[in-house]
């Protein structure tokens, strides 16, 4: 007794989906190069970080005895373990879905308003973070961003400004140490 499925043939594959096959039914290879060759740049990235980790001065102190080295080279090995997987998963036939729900009219023309709002609140913001401190300057920042990205809830996004930037301000005071510019809020804060 053979152990093929009736109606099945050995050099087809029994489930031609479009993802793996071309217009003629025969498979794909076209961007398996360039699949591998992610996996290549992946590969590299993750050597280069852990030989860049090997060179770092050995710096440990009571608040931190293991020193900078550990966190560069477990994500270098992590990024070696990926580009291997993703390689397997490439030589198994496995692709990427493709963009069909991109609806991208490549036509249109540039929102240059919008780029140029974007441009000024940058601007601003960075000319008012020294003088008035990042909450402030970063409030104005996100409410100008979203304004110029067509929200039009001033009060809502302006609110969602404050809370991301005070967000931010104590993610960095508190949790890397940074501090960033209080400015007239100096002793609140």
């Amino acid at each position: 007794m053979s152990d093929q499925t009736p109606g099945v043939t050995p050099d087809r594959d029994p489930d031609p989906s479009p993802d793996r096959t071309g217009a003629a039914g025969q498979a794909t290879t076209s961007g398996d190069r360039a699949q591998y060759g992610m996996c290549a740049a992946l590969a590299v990235l993750g050597i280069v970080l852990i030989v860049d980790a090997t060179r770092l001065a050995p710096m440990q102190t009571s608040n931190d005895p293991m020193g900078p080295r550990p966190v560069p080279i477990v994500l270098g090995i992590l990024m070696l373990v990926v580009a291997v997987l993703y390689a397997i998963d490439i030589r198994r036939g496995g692709v990427g879905a493709s963009d069909e729900g991109e609806d991208v009219d490549l036509t249109a023309r540039a929102d240059w308003k919008t780029v140029g709002l974007l441009l000024v609140v940058f601007g601003v913001s960075a000319a008012l973070i020294e003088p008035l401190g990042w909450v402030i300057a970063g409030s104005l920042l996100f409410w100008g961003c979203s304004f110029a990205l067509g929200n039009r809830h001033h009060i809502r996004g302006l609110l969602i400004g404050i809370a991301i930037s005070l967000i931010t301000f104590y993610a960095f005071a508190i949790g890397l140490g940074v501090n960033l510019p209080a400015g007239i809020l100096q002793g609140i804060l």
